[in-house]
């Protein structure tokens, strides 16, 4: 079994290092050419320095596997592997991109009858470790059945962790939803504990709760494993800027919960607060600051300057 992987970062790497372990062959090829040359040294991957190189080293059917940002990127990278790939070879996206735009580069690559596969991946840095979880769209279910040793492998378990979920943009659409309810998970997490935090006649040990919660409870769960660690590291988290930032899946939820019509306020809040917490400015509250004190004669908080 021979699989190329674009892209050697945090998932790409650690990907190609969990099917190395599984005894598959690997053939890796970053920008970088010094990360690949040193995952190759680790790993025993074949380093590739071009594109090119990459496809040239594996045999028919070749399956390449991008791992990539979403966007101008992988559109690129999309374009110049396709040019490079035979008719029956596979080209996997692992990045997260917009499902719609997978649907457009399944169609586009139909067209020279290369078969496209979208897969949404997820398990983070963990993935390496406890496996990753894999949701692949594709119109062909040949492609899933000869990319099955690499998703056994991939997965936390060879019976269970993926799944082909449906047609070209399923995987990542399936991705995309997934992405919005962790949005909204993380938010109650956060807020709640916000909560316990903010009760301070009670000097809650949130550290202690985390843990406490983990075990018999209704809302354990990996998320909250997570808190809890942070929290036994630090429960005031005084160091940390209070900034979230999306990556774009939160949005693209959203946007799919008004062009559908269903009603998703939980995701939606979600996505909006992390946009909140974006604004190191707070120009808005700053602004309504002011309404209030123009209406209301309410007084004004001013900052304290440094200088």
């Amino acid at each position: 079994m021979q699989i190329a992987i674009i892209g050697l970062g945090r998932m790409g790497g650690n990907m190609a290092r969990r099917l190395r372990r599984a005894g598959i062959e690997v053939v890796g090829y970053n920008r970088d050419v010094n990360v690949t040359r040193e995952l190759a040294a680790e790993t025993g991957l074949h380093a590739a320095e071009t594109l090119a190189e990459a496809v040239d080293m594996l045999q028919s059917p070749r399956i390449v596997w991008l791992m990539l940002p979403a966007g101008d990127v992988t559109e690129s990278h999309v374009e110049k592997v396709g040019r490079l790939l035979q008719p029956g070879d596979i080209l996997v996206d692992g990045g997260n991109a917009f499902y719609k735009d997978s649907l457009r580069r399944a169609a586009q690559l139909a067209q020279h009858d290369l078969r496209f596969v979208d897969v949404g991946v997820s398990g983070g840095i963990w993935g390496l470790e406890e496996g990753y979880g894999l949701m692949a769209g594709c119109d062909d279910a040949g492609a899933i059945e000869h990319l099955r040793p690499v998703f056994e492998a991939l997965a936390p378990a060879p019976d269970r962790g993926w799944a082909h979920v449906g047609p070209a943009g399923a995987g990542h659409y399936t991705k995309m939803i997934h992405n919005g309810i962790e949005y909204g998970m993380m938010q109650a997490i956060a807020e709640g504990f916000s909560l316990l935090e903010g009760k301070t006649e009670f000097n809650l040990d949130t550290a202690q709760i985390a843990e406490l919660w983990r075990h018999g409870t209704v809302i354990r769960s990996w998320l909250l494993d997570l808190a809890a660690e942070v929290l036994q590291r630090d429960r005031t988290l005084g160091d940390i800027a209070p900034v979230v930032a999306d990556s774009g899946e939160g949005r693209w939820t959203v946007q799919e919960s008004i062009e559908q019509g269903v009603a998703a306020p939980v995701l939606t809040l979600a996505l909006q607060m992390r946009f909140a917490s974006q604004d190191r400015e707070q120009y808005g509250n700053r602004l309504l600051a002011m309404l209030r004190n123009a209406f209301g004669g309410h007084a004004v908080v001013k900052e304290e300057n440094d200088d």
